[in-house]
C-alpha cells in the first residue's frame, strides 16, 4: 500500500548516507489498513541536499523550508528534522501570542517527534528495519482511538491556531476522541484563528468540507465555536433561528455533498460555499427588499457585501466566489415562471447549479416546493413546455395533479440526477 515512488524516494536518500522515514498521516493510516492519499518523507539531509540528491526535486515554502519530489502527478514531500531549540533567530520567528511564523531550525528524529502536533501523527516508519519508531506515546493512542496534542495543548494551539481545525478534521475523519487536555480549551482559544491569512484557512475548509464527513465537522466545529471563526455572518444567522429550515437547509447540502463524495462523484467548491453563504445573502436581500430595493438589485447587493466580509476571514478565490453569486442571483428569477422567462433560464450557463440549489432550498422548507417541482418538469416537459410557460403554476399535466402555490411540501424533484459538477 506504500506508493512506489515514495519508495524510491526512502531508498535514494539512504544510498546516499541519509536517513529516511515516512511520517505523519501515512504511517496512521497504514496501521487502520486505509490507503493513504499522500506520503510524507522525513530525513536528516537538508533542503538543499535533498535537491542535490534528486533532480526532479523543488523546494518551497518559508514558514517551513520543503522539498518537492516530482513523479509525474505524484508529488513526495520531503522534510528536514525539525530542532526543539529555537536557535538562530534568522531561521526561527514567532509573532504575537507565540505563533510560529517561520522555522527551519533543524535536530533529531526525536526532537522532530516531539514538534509534531498530535501523537498518532508522530510515528515514523523505518525502511532499514521496517519498523514503527513511536516516542511520544502514538501507538498508544492509535489502539485507544484518541486524538492528543504533544506537550502543552495552549501553548500548541497558540503556536499555530490551525491545529484545532484540523483537531475536528481528524476526529472526524479517523472516528477517533478528543483527549480532554485538547478539546477543553477550543472553545476559548477559537479567536485565534482570526490571526491566520484568510489563504490558508481557505485550504483548511476544503480540507474540512470535502472529505466526505461534511455533516459531521460542521456539527462539531459548531460544538466547539470554530464555526462562527470560518464563516461568522453564517453562525450568526443560525445562532438566530437554531431549529428553523437555515439549519435543515445547509445541513442537507452538506448531506448531498458527502454522499456525492462517497459515491465517488465530483464535488464543485462553488456549490459548497454557496450553501454555506446562503442564509446571510437571503436575510440581508429580505431586508433591502422590506426597505423597498427592487429584487435583482437586492439581491446584487447582499451578496456583494457577504462575499466581501466573508473574503476578510477566508479567502474565496474568483473561481468559486463568480459561478457561487450566479447560484444566488438566479434564485429569485425560479419564480417567474410565465412567457420567454424561464425558456432564457433553461438556457443560462450555471441552470443547473442553481436548479440543483433550488431543489434543496425546498427541501428545507424555504423555497416554495411547487416552484420547485414545477421546474423540475419543465426541463422535460417537451412540446408542453409552451403551455407551462402560459399557466405557471396553474398548469396541469395528466397524472401529475395540479401544481399550485404552497399545495405540495417535501417531494422537490429528486427524480433528477444532481448535476453539482456541471
Amino acid at each position: 500500500m506504500i506508493s512506489e515512488n515514495a519508495l524510491k524516494v526512502l531508498y535514494r536518500l539512504r544510498q546516499s548516507g541519509y536517513q529516511a522515514y515516512l511520517v505523519g498521516g501515512c504511517v496512521r493510516d497504514l496501521l487502520l489498513g486505509r490507503e493513504p492519499k499522500d506520503f510524507d518523507v522525513v530525513t536528516d539531509a537538508h533542503p538543499d541536499e535533498v535537491r542535490a540528491v534528486f533532480r526532479n526535486c523543488r523546494l518551497i515554502g518559508r514558514r517551513f523550508r520543503l522539498a518537492h519530489v516530482h513523479f509525474g502527478s505524484e508529488i513526495i514531500e520531503v522534510a528536514t528534522f525539525r530542532a526543539l531549540t529555537h536557535g538562530d533567530e534568522d531561521d526561527r520567528l514567532t509573532g504575537g501570542g507565540g505563533r510560529i511564523l517561520r522555522d527551519n531550525v533543524y535536530g533529531t528524529i526525536e526532537e522532530d517527534a516531539w514538534r509534531r502536533d498530535f501523537a498518532v501523527n508522530a510515528l515514523y516508519y523505518n525502511i532499514k528495519d521496517f519498523s514503527v519508531v513511536d516516542y511520544v506515546g502514538g501507538m498508544d493512542d492509535h489502539r485507544a482511538g484518541v486524538l492528543r496534542l504533544i506537550g502543552d495543548p495552549e501553548t500548541r494551539y497558540r503556536e499555530d491556531p490551525v491545529r484545532m481545525l484540523r483537531a475536528i478534521r481528524f476526529a472526524v475523519k479517523l472516528g477517533f476522541t478528543l483527549h480532554r487536555s485538547c478539546s477543553e480549551l477550543i472553545p476559548g482559544l477559537a479567536y485565534l484563528l482570526e490571526e491566520i491569512p484568510p489563504a490558508r484557512l481557505h485550504e483548511e475548509i476544503i480540507k474540512l468540507f470535502l472529505g466526505a464527513y461534511a455533516v459531521q465537522t460542521f456539527e462539531q466545529l459548531r460544538h466547539y465555536h470554530l464555526f462562527g471563526a470560518l464563516f461568522p455572518a453564517t453562525e450568526r444567522c443560525l445562532a438566530q433561528e437554531s431549529e428553523g429550515f437555515p439549519l435543515v437547509f445547509l445541513i442537507k447540502a452538506l448531506e448531498s455533498t458527502d454522499r456525492r463524495l462517497q459515491e465517488g462523484k465530483s464535488v464543485t467548491p462553488y456549490f459548497l460555499f454557496a450553501a454555506l453563504l446562503w442564509e446571510p445573502v437571503r436575510v440581508k436581500a429580505g431586508r433591502l427588499i422590506a426597505s423597498g430595493v427592487d429584487e435583482l438589485p437586492a439581491f446584487q447587493s447582499a451578496s456583494a457585501e457577504v462575499v466581501t466580509r466573508q473574503i476578510q476571514r477566508t479567502a474565496i478565490p474568483r473561481a468559486i466566489s463568480q459561478p457561487m453569486r450566479e447560484i444566488w442571483l438566479l434564485q429569485p428569477r425560479f419564480e417567474r415562471m410565465k412567457g420567454s422567462r424561464p425558456f432564457r433560464l433553461l438556457t443560462h450557463p450555471w441552470f443547473r447549479a442553481a436548479y440543483d440549489f433550488l431543489v434543496l432550498r425546498a427541501e428545507a422548507g424555504e423555497a416554495d416546493a411547487a416552484v420547485a417541482t414545477w421546474w423540475t418538469l419543465f426541463q422535460t416537459a417537451g412540446e408542453q413546455q409552451k403551455d407551462m410557460a402560459r399557466d405557471g403554476l396553474n398548469y396541469r399535466q395528466a397524472g401529475k395533479g395540479v401544481r399550485t402555490r404552497r399545495r405540495r411540501t417535501g417531494r422537490s424533484g429528486k427524480q433528477v440526477k444532481s448535476t453539482q459538477d456541471e
